[in-house]
């Protein structure tokens, strides 16, 4: 016979009580070892002296409810954010605290709407956004990078010896690798102390400086696109994330005559972490209109795995989603939005194209260059895009996949999206949108000629 091994009893020696501001609390100690061993609650589980902390005993409810079930209650919007985070930084639990209050997985993207703007100072737009996991936020305006931290408390602005910044990474919530299209090198920024830590180069065969036209990253290299400044040769190093060495070098290009290709540097580089591949794309506008080339390269064999070349309908701005497998980009001509399924690009041959609209396909000869500017960006199981002053939400609609004759799954069905104008009747229009980026349960969005950072939020709970 089995028997049941019976839940420990709720004893005496288990219950602590903690006076906190003259005002008694009774919980136990398994809930304050919740804090983690290094924090104060945790002394107090274990002390047996007299437990009493000059604090504000209101905040310490709130503290304390998030210990015992992992999130705050609903009261916490009637209290200041500050104060808030200064007593969790007092107890030792600022990180529980980040977690309950920007846990990515917490955006809500049907639920978005613009909540507040953080303003710049000075008259320079923003040209750049980088963000963290949890919502620490860089912004770079003209020659400077202002920092937020999770909480969105303005931390610091930084003067840097760039005219302006044009491409802008979060390394740390402190750190950043910053660049720019006409100076040369890719600068690692300690923002907090506003110095530069490290200069990373790039030099042709005929060893004339490099600009940097785009910055990426994963968990554990740091990409950058460099240029030549005469542009006549272009390359994609790949950097050690934590010593910032040298691991290897791809696309390395030399351009003869008039091989345009080649002529094309990479403007933008993802990490598509689902294949461990890292996505890179540029086009080129010239009297024949715009062409462009994506290619996904393995860094370890430094190879093209997927290539794809754009002639007819460019894209404007393209990204990568790992949930749904799939790349999407907007079409500078049509301004509409395109996919094709990740899965199905081994098939792609030179003559074929692999894009299905997901709009209008009228639009796609009209050549008028209504995507000029609009942006696209992946966040969870949503494509975002920006056209003019509007944001467009892209979600695929879940239907019963179709199989092949052998059982697995028909990547040659067309998948369903469908579309959503996003934000309140207020919050659409304006000037044209110039980015958008995700950093904890926030969308942030920018605008062209405006000193202000825009922030999204579809949370019901917390601040």
């Amino acid at each position: 016979m089995q028997y049941l091994k019976p839940e420990p009893e709720l004893t005496t020696t288990n219950v602590v009580t903690i006076n906190v501001g003259g005002e008694n609390f009774q919980t136990t100690k398994q809930t304050l070892t919740q804090a983690g061993p290094n924090s104060l609650l945790s002394q107090l589980a274990e002390t047996t002296s007299d437990r009493f902390v000059d604090r504000d005993p209101v905040y310490f409810s709130l503290l304390l409810s998030l210990l015992r079930t992992g999130a705050l209650t609903f009261k916490v919007k009637d209290f200041d954010l500050r104060d808030l985070i200064e007593e969790s930084r007092y107890y030792g639990i600022e990180s529980l605290l980040t977690n309950s209050l920007t846990n990515p997985s917490q955006l809500d993207a049907f639920a978005l709407q613009k909540s507040s703007i953080l303003p710049l100072n000075g008259r320079d737009s923003p040209s750049a956004v980088a963000t963290t996991p949890f919502g620490s936020l860089h912004v770079s305006h003209g020659s400077k990078i202002t920092s937020f931290d999770w909480s969105l408390t303005r931390k610091s602005t930084v003067l840097t010896q760039f005219p302006a910044v044009d491409s802008l990474l979060a390394i740390s919530p402190d750190t950043a690798a910053a660049g720019a299209t006409d100076f040369s090198g890719l600068q690692i920024l300690d923002l907090q102390n506003g110095s530069v830590k490290q200069t990373l180069n790039w030099e042709n065969a005929t060893r004339s400086g490099s600009t940097v036209q785009a910055i990426g990253s994963s968990g554990e290299f740091l990409f950058t696109s460099f240029e030549s400044s005469r542009r006549n040769s272009n390359s994609i190093m790949v950097y050690d994330l934590n010593t910032l060495n040298p691991v290897t070098e791809i696309g390395h290009n030399e351009i003869f005559g008039a091989d345009i290709d080649s002529a094309i540097p990479a403007t933008k580089l993802r990490w598509v972490s689902k294949y461990g591949l890292v996505m890179a794309s540029g086009s080129h506008s010239g009297l024949s209109g715009v062409s462009g080339n994506i290619r996904f390269w393995d860094i370890r064999s430094g190879n093209v795995v997927f290539e794809l070349k754009e002639k007819t309908d460019c894209f404007s701005d393209i990204c990568v989603s790992d949930n749904l497998n799939a790349v999407f980009k907007v079409g500078v001509n049509s301004g509409e939005v395109f996919y094709t399924d990740f899965r199905s690009l081994g098939s792609v041959n030179g003559n074929s194209n692999p894009w299905i609209c997901l709009g209008d396909k009228r639009k796609i000869i009209n050549g008028k260059k209504e995507g000029f500017g609009c942006k696209i960006e992946s966040h969870g199981n949503q494509v975002f895009c920006s056209k003019g002053g509007d944001i467009e939400l892209w979600s695929e609609v879940v239907m019963g996949s179709a199989k092949t004759s052998n059982g697995s799954e028909d990547q040659s069905t067309k998948r369903d999206f469908k579309k959503n104008m996003m934000g309140r009747v207020k919050d659409m229009g304006g000037s044209r949108i110039t980015n958008l980026a995700f950093g904890g349960n926030k969308m942030f969005v920018t605008r062209k000629d405006q000193q202000v950072i825009e922030i999204w939020k579809g949370s019901a709970r917390g601040f």
